[in-house]
């Protein structure tokens, strides 16, 4: 049995600003006339200068091996940062993501009464707070964050609907850190991996190696192998009572898989040309060019198998900070662009794999943060239900099952595939 589940998933590369308590997330959230059944928000919230920074006050890497950023550092770089340099990073990280998760958290319960007091996050269970809209409807604004794990500058956070939550079972994470600053983690990825109901998810926020000088593109590629390669969840014997529910161990063997991020793919044309191509908003040629495409398109491709929807917004990729002008351009030229012109492109991307997955839309918000524009998907996700004595007496006694009785001949009853019968059903308390 299928039920048709509301998906928003969105990435933000934030570059390490932590966000004004005033900060209105309504219109990122897409929460004005409603609210989608899952949340899942990727970040990006340290950048590789705020990390390099911090690491050097510390005096726990020279300034030599911040310059050089390059593949003969690896060794000598891992040697010289020692364990500390990731509590020393923490602390930074944590009050960033941490800071996120609060705002997010009030958007997604604006309708919900604030805690106590004395209430405390953490460890603590949160008390439920239903809200039911005026016309007596069942849909809750009662959000509960079921993961949120974070690997230095990657954040990862999933929030499902409170009636949802008791769906969702056997939680698992994993980080994957690439690249040269690969063991601090500064790219890489994270990934979570849940069941709602008897459907496996698989969620990815990734930061790819950035650069778009040639060579860079692989450096990408290689970062999306190793990260499909060497993220694994644990395996888990499967109980007597649901035994169809096999641990998956990597990505790709879960039934819905999204992956998202600052995937920090470019466009292979000159800077030039592509500032024109933007300025006519020539999406179309510079799609053709664009880096993740051919990826997702071509035989052999990294990303190859994986989905798409169609691009019809704007570059997010480089702004000013507070403003619409993309970096670099004559009209907020400062000391220094000539030497750090970024053509615009398409960094931040949201992909996905996986039957039952049917997009509904994908756009880009505008807030003007940071120098990346959000970028959000909107799912219609279908979830494997089991039947159980509730939903089957609750069929039996819906008028579409009475059309059915009334059909064949002969008597034959059958449920296809494409049947939509789960509107009428009711689920138990306990699955």
């Amino acid at each position: 049995m299928d039920r048709s589940t509301r998906l928003f998933a969105s990435t933000w590369n934030v570059g390490g600003v932590a966000p004004p308590d005033d900060l209105d997330l309504s219109d990122w959230l897409d929460t004005r006339n409603g609210t989608y059944d899952i949340y899942v928000l990727g970040y990006v919230v340290i950048t590789k200068r705020a990390v390099t920074s911090t690491l050097m006050r510390h005096r726990l890497v020279d300034a030599w091996l911040v310059t050089k950023w390059h593949v003969r550092s690896v060794c000598r770089f891992q040697e010289v940062v020692p364990l500390r340099a990731r509590n020393v990073l923490g602390a930074d990280k944590n009050r960033i993501g941490m800071r996120w998760n609060e705002l997010v958290r009030a958007a997604l319960n604006r309708s919900s009464p604030s805690p106590s007091p004395g209430a405390t996050g953490g460890g603590e269970k949160q008390k439920v707070h239903p809200v039911r809209d005026g016309a007596g409807g069942l849909q809750s604004r009662d959000f509960r964050c079921v993961v949120s794990k974070q690997m230095v500058g990657i954040l990862l956070t999933v929030w499902v609907r409170g009636d949802l939550r008791r769906f969702v079972r056997r939680p698992s994470v994993s980080c994957v850190g690439c690249g040269v600053m690969g063991c601090l983690g500064n790219k890489g990825a994270v990934s979570v991996r849940f069941w709602l109901r008897d459907t496996s998810f698989c969620f990815v926020c990734c930061h790819l190696a950035s650069g778009g000088r040639e060579g860079d593109e692989a450096h990408r590629n290689a970062d999306a192998a190793e990260i499909l390669r060497r993220t694994s969840f644990p395996r888990r014997h499967c109980s007597s009572s649901s035994p169809s529910l096999a641990s998956p161990h990597k990505i790709l063997d879960h039934d819905r898989v999204i992956l998202l991020g600052d995937l920090n793919y470019r466009i292979s044309l000159p800077e030039a040309k592509t500032r024109l191509l933007v300025e006519r908003h020539d999406w179309k040629t510079l799609l053709e060019n664009d880096q993740l495409r051919g990826e997702v398109s071509s035989e052999g491709g990294t990303f190859k198998g994986w989905s798409e929807g169609a691009i019809t917004f704007s570059p997010t990729y480089k702004y000013h900070r507070n403003s619409d002008a993309y970096y670099g351009c004559a009209q907020l030229g400062r000391k220094g662009d000539k030497l750090k012109r970024r053509a615009p492109a398409w960094c931040d991307r949201v992909l996905w794999r996986g039957a039952g997955l049917r997009q509904t839309r994908y756009d880009r918000c505008e807030s003007r943060l940071s120098d990346h524009r959000p970028v959000r998907a909107a799912f219609s996700v279908e979830v494997d239900a089991p039947w159980n004595l509730n939903s089957l007496r609750s069929f039996f006694l819906s008028e579409r099952f009475d059309d059915r009785a009334k059909g064949p001949a002969d008597g034959l009853f059958l449920l296809r595939e494409d049947d939509h019968t789960t509107t009428s059903a009711r689920y138990a308390e306990d699955v």
